[in-house]
C-alpha cells in the first residue's frame, strides 16, 4: 500500500493482447502530454511544482518513482501499463529509469519553467 495514489486502470486481456483504458480515470483534464524514453539507469526530475498535476504510466519496462510531499518519503514502482500515478503538485519527485523503459506523462498544464520548485524538502 502506498501513501501516494496510484490508479488500477481498466485493463481488457485476451490471447490477442490486452487494452488498457485511460477514458474519464483522471482527476484532470490533460493539456499536454510527452513520454521520456532512452534514459536507461538514469535518474530524472527532482523537482515539484506550484499548480501542475501529472499522471505518470510506464508503457515498458520498470521506472522507481521517489515521492516526498514533505510529510512522507517514498518510492513507487511503475512496472505494469495499467498503473497510473498521480503527482500532485506538491510532490517531489525523481524518476529512475531502468533499461529499456518508456515513461508516459499526462500534465494538468503547459510547460512552465517559472513553475517548477528546484529545492526539495528538508
Amino acid at each position: 500500500m502506498t501513501h501516494f495514489t496510484v490508479l488500477n486502470l481498466p485493463t481488457f486481456s485476451e490471447p490477442r493482447g490486452s487494452l488498457t483504458v485511460l477514458e474519464s480515470a483522471l482527476p484532470f483534464a490533460v493539456v499536454r502530454t510527452y513520454w521520456i524514453y532512452g534514459a536507461d539507469g538514469q535518474t530524472r526530475g527532482g523537482h515539484r511544482h506550484r499548480y501542475t498535476r501529472q499522471a505518470l504510466v510506464a508503457l515498458n519496462g520498470k521506472v522507481t518513482i521517489h515521492m516526498n510531499d514533505g510529510i512522507t518519503n517514498e518510492d513507487v514502482v511503475l512496472n505494469q501499463p495499467s498503473q497510473c500515478l498521480l503527482v500532485e503538485p506538491k510532490d517531489w519527485h525523481t524518476m529512475k529509469f531502468e533499461e529499456g523503459s518508456v515513461l508516459l506523462v499526462m500534465s494538468s498544464h503547459p510547460y512552465d519553467r517559472s513553475e517548477y520548485i528546484d529545492t526539495p524538502y528538508e
